[in-house]
């Protein structure tokens, strides 16, 4: 019941009218992959404000087909957040690539978790969603933003999705990152002003000189009119938990193609030909877990596997047909000692417990996150791994009360990190409680049903 509570009130009190924020202070606009989090645990407590977050979020795509990561709230101070509008410029900067100019966003994106988003919305409540025609209308733009990803990103040509910018994965302070970051000249410190900092702890925030390299890459992506072509940027890495999202969002998009009388057959085989190349890049035997791959390094053209054990890695088990023994030797990774599932930890770290770069407070360097772990629950348990799935479940549901709804936390005392109330540890929280039928689920159920917002 605590957490019940708790959940509802971080949605009902970060909800605008018409998407939900990630936090008030924080991160007061709307973040891509955020709301498709946002969006599984909100169907539980209205359908149609779940659909509501998906819809203006998708209302902002390009003409490209691209999501952009975050779509701006015009009533927020442009002092409030940065990078801020007037750094993206993407109605303007934008616009040979179909930028909208009825509302300003960034030009880069985030992991494509939005058609399986979209699927859960809908099951929720198949005829309230048909009535509205949800999926008929969604439908077109989902299947624009995988085929940008697929034909625009693959700019390695191997067949995988790239990210041109560390904030692209989602992990955005990830160790994996070094590396590439290390050949950008970062940007001047007296150029831009941190307004991260105002709201967090600069011990859990990415440092000073890893913010100037993230400022240089999105003002040059910007300078070139995010245009994709040409040879590739300075930072070009082919990132697993991307991938992977893809793949499981092309089988629920094939499953949306159905429901709305498309032909799923193109999704499938898009998902197919994905899950091959998965493999044959960015798998790592020795390592028993996905790498990263930096195109941008090695002597042959293919680039080469960035040695760092991130939890990116892990996210292949959500691919539905993955190979057994892949799905086998990441369930061995992921409670071995690197990761230390169910042994050393109870939730599952961003980083390398035993990585020389690991740091339990900082940002993406260690701690651990709820929507990767909702991630790895739902893949244990899609590949028969129930009682580990079950433990995770249950460990991170005590999390999520005991740290205040946190935005992240110490993988090993579970204490507190970064914002607090963040809404994506909220939704995913309700979600993990109602679709295991936990106490309280009936309560969820009939105040969905007394809440129902008129169609």
């Amino acid at each position: 019941m605590r957490l019940l509570r708790g959940a509802r009130r971080v949605l009902l009190e970060n909800w605008t009218g018409t998407s939900t924020v990630p936090s008030r202070g924080l991160y007061p606009h709307q973040w891509s992959w955020d709301s498709a989090f946002i969006a599984i645990g909100l169907r539980h407590l209205s359908v149609r404000r779940a659909q509501r977050e998906l819809e203006t979020l998708l209302s902002a795509q390009w003409g490209d087909g691209r999501i952009p990561h975050i779509v701006f709230n015009p009533a927020v101070p442009l002092d409030a957040y940065f990078p801020s509008p007037d750094f993206w410029r993407s109605s303007s900067a934008g616009a040979a690539v179909g930028a909208p100019t009825a509302v300003e966003s960034s030009g880069i994106v985030q992991p494509p978790v939005h058609a399986l988003a979209c699927r859960l919305v809908h099951l929720a409540d198949p005829r309230a969603s048909a009535r509205r025609g949800f999926l008929d209308r969604l439908y077109p733009r989902l299947a624009a933003w995988h085929r940008y990803l697929a034909e625009c990103r693959d700019l390695g040509g191997h067949g995988l999705v790239s990210v041109v910018h560390p904030w692209e994965p989602g992990m955005d302070n990830s160790p994996c990152w070094d590396a590439p970051l290390a050949r950008v000249e970062p940007a001047p410190p007296g150029t831009f002003r941190r307004a991260d900092l105002d709201h967090g702890a600069a011990a859990d925030r990415p440092t000073d000189l890893d913010y100037g390299r993230y400022v240089r890459l999105a003002a040059d992506y910007r300078d070139r009119g995010y245009h994709d072509d040409g040879p590739p940027p300075a930072f070009a890495v082919e990132d697993p938990g991307v991938n992977a999202l893809l793949i499981a969002s092309e089988h629920a998009l094939a499953d949306i193609a159905a429901a709305v009388g498309a032909d799923p057959a193109p999704h499938l085989a898009r998902a197919h030909r994905l899950t091959a190349a998965l493999v044959e890049r960015l798998w790592d035997p020795a390592a028993g877990l996905f790498l990263c791959r930096d195109l941008r390094a090695g002597h042959m053209g293919g680039g080469a596997l960035i040695p760092e054990r991130s939890a990116a890695g892990l996210l292949p088990l959500i691919v539905p047909g993955l190979p057994d023994e892949i799905a086998a030797a990441l369930i061995r990774t992921a409670s071995g000692d690197h990761f230390g599932l169910g042994t050393s930890v109870r939730l599952v770290p961003s980083y390398d417990l035993l990585g020389a770069a690991f740091d339990a407070s900082r940002y993406w360097r260690g701690p651990a996150w709820f929507n990767v772990n909702w991630l790895v629950e739902r893949g244990l348990r899609l590949h028969g791994a129930v009682d580990r799935a079950d433990a995770l479940r249950s460990a991170a549901l005590d999390t999520a009360v005991s740290s205040g709804f946190a935005e992240y936390v110490d993988p090993y005392t579970g204490e507190a990190r970064g914002t607090r109330d963040f809404a994506w540890t909220a939704a995913l929280a309700l979600d993990l409680l109602v679709t295991s039928g936990g106490a309280g689920t009936e309560l969820v159920t009939a105040e969905r049903e007394m809440a129902a917002e008129p169609e």
